[in-house]
């Protein structure tokens, strides 16, 4: 007695002509994802809308405002009163030297020293206003790692703009040098010129 075809484990005989069985109904065919499984794609052509969440913040394109130090979250790091105070020290030091030839030449009354002395100081002084304007540094404020800025962009005030405030410095000794002082307390850490002029003395390193 016959119990099928070799070929076919089950038993059953198979006719050649009929064709092969498919799949039962429901199950999804080999290599293929049932519908309404898993997240719905969305159609070719279509980009990819952005994640759930809050929307992200604008970038301000690179080189704009002040630039980032680390612990202030891009908001400009003032210096204090005693970096401000050390700095013009420094500057009153190096103007000092022209002076000390033009108080050599007075004890020894030959008028060369004073005129060296002189120029020197007219030259020293100049060069650090032109400095200050440039780079928003003398000697003084390099040595201490303060910078002289804009306070609307952070860039350094130009020549022009950096004598005009040396001229207003007057404000700061008028009442009884209270604005050489003012930095101490103020939030922004400027003088009574510093306000004028809209500018801001800040940390470079």
């Amino acid at each position: 007695m016959s119990f099928g075809t070799p070929n076919n484990p089950y038993g059953q005989p198979q006719n050649p002509q009929q064709p092969p069985q498919q799949p039962g109904y429901g199950y999804p065919q080999q290599g293929q994802q049932p519908p309404g499984y898993g997240y719905p794609q969305a159609p070719q052509g279509v980009p990819p809308q952005q994640g759930y969440g809050y929307p992200q913040a604008p970038q301000a394109p690179a080189g704009y405002g002040y630039p980032q130090q680390p612990g202030y979250g891009g908001q400009p790091s003032y210096a204090n009163w005693g970096q401000r105070f050390l700095g013009t020290l420094v500057d009153g030091l190096v103007l000092m030297v022209p002076y000390i030839l033009v108080a050599i030449d007075i004890s020894a009354q030959t008028g060369f020293l004073s005129l060296i002395g002189g120029l020197g100081v007219i030259g020293v002084a100049i060069w650090m206003l032109i400095t200050e304007g440039r780079t928003g540094q003398t000697i003084g404020k390099k040595a201490v790692g303060i910078r002289l800025v804009r306070e609307s962009d952070g860039q350094p005030l130009g020549v022009g703009m950096a004598f005009v405030r040396r001229l207003a410095h007057f404000l700061d000794s008028l009442p009884c040098y209270l604005g050489w002082l003012w930095p101490a307390w103020d939030a922004k850490s400027q003088t009574f010129a510093d306000k004028v002029c809209s500018s801001i003395v800040i940390r470079s390193q």
